[in-house]
């Protein structure tokens, strides 16, 4: 499964074309986010990208859940968003 990584200064725009373009591909990916800021933007990429998949009649569910991820050698708990076309 493809892997999104979201900062706090990523543009929610943009990772949301990211997200439908891999949800049209393959109709899974994962979204991670580290700290409250991060978590702000993939929530509105993701609810951005749900009303661009709505052109093409996909239904966007998403599951949260953690990941341990590894950021400069220490290891970091991430909010992991799985996200599928229904």
């Amino acid at each position: 499964m493809d892997i999104l990584k979201v900062s706090s200064r990523s543009v929610p725009n943009s990772v949301a074309g990211a997200i439908t373009g891999v949800i049209k591909d393959k109709g899974e990916v994962e979204v991670q986010a580290v700290g409250a800021g991060a978590a702000n933007q993939a929530i509105k990429a993701i609810a951005i990208a749900r009303t661009f998949l709505e052109v093409s009649e996909i239904d966007l569910i998403c599951v949260p859940g953690f990941a341990n991820v590894e950021i400069n050698g220490e290891d970091r708990t991430a909010i992991s968003l799985i996200c599928k076309a229904k």
